[in-house]
């Protein structure tokens, strides 16, 4: 075609070697992309479980330092209300105290323009955890045991002025899915700090290339993750004309969900 069209042969000539070309072109990446979409579904049907199962040990430890934190967090502002500004912005603290009401309802409104600045914040909190990791984990640990605090000491908060079961009823749903996927990328990051600090029988670089590959995986994971509970946060959980009780159980159904999809392991005869 490029000698037909140097050459200013006719014009119906190089129509019809266009036309050769395109289909040529067609057949020969159509495999290629149909391959990429084969490995794509195989990763995260079979892969992505296994890789969790692998890595659970990481994954515990990122979510027991959240959970450390949560109690700490919990404490301390039960016996200490001026330890929650420390860890609470300080108009949420007075709108819960003063008016009793929770900084949910602000989502409403605005569902499309919540939705993805929530995607974007949890992405971002999430890829920073896994980051940490280059820190020798300094900065996972701290990120896990912070957010931690967060949650604690704003589950103290709303449980004495009364407001704990909506509370509990916005964050179930999202939290689901959200809270999963932020332990799995502090797993992430302590794979990558065990790749820097503990290489075991491997040299360092090949540590980190192998325990790095690991953590790629985990954050493939979750962003998918990460996107559908932005969704729910910003279209399903602050919505008040939903049941509280039928927010906690589409929360439970999810959380079932997810251990399954964990627990899913590859048959002998399975065909993708």
């Amino acid at each position: 075609m490029a000698r037909a069209q140097t050459n200013q042969i006719s014009p119906s000539i190089i129509q019809e070697l266009q036309s050769l070309t395109s289909r040529a072109y067609s057949q020969v990446y159509r495999g290629s992309h149909r391959q990429e979409l084969t490995g794509l579904i195989k990763f995260y049907a079979w892969d992505l479980p296994q890789v969790i199962r692998a890595t659970w040990v990481y994954t515990a430890i990122a979510t027991g330092l959240f959970i450390l934190g949560g109690l700490i967090g919990w404490w301390c502002a039960w016996k200490d209300p001026s330890f929650l500004p420390l860890v609470m912005p300080q108009e949420l603290i007075e709108k819960v105290r003063d008016k009793r009401e929770l900084w949910m309802g602000s989502i409403l409104g605005s569902e499309p323009l919540a939705a993805s600045g929530i995607m974007i914040n949890n992405m971002v909190v999430s890829f920073r955890v896994v980051a940490g990791g280059i820190s020798a984990g300094a900065f996972t640990v701290y990120a896990l045991f912070f957010n931690g605090l967060m949650i604690g000491g704003a589950a103290t908060l709303v449980a004495q002025h009364s407001l704990a079961y909506p509370f509990w009823a916005f964050v179930f749903p999202h939290g689901s899915l959200e809270l999963p996927a932020i332990f799995l990328a502090g797993g992430a990051g302590l794979l990558i700090a065990k790749g820097i600090l503990w290489p075991g029988q491997y040299r360092r670089r090949d540590a980190l290339k192998i325990y790095g590959a690991q953590a790629a995986q985990l954050v493939m994971g979750i962003v998918p993750m990460l996107f559908v509970a932005g969704l729910i946060e910003g279209f399903f959980s602050p919505q008040e004309v939903i049941p509280g009780i039928f927010k906690y159980l589409v929360g439970s159904i999810i959380f079932v969900l997810l251990i399954l999809y964990c627990l899913r392991k590859p048959t002998k005869n399975k065909d993708l």
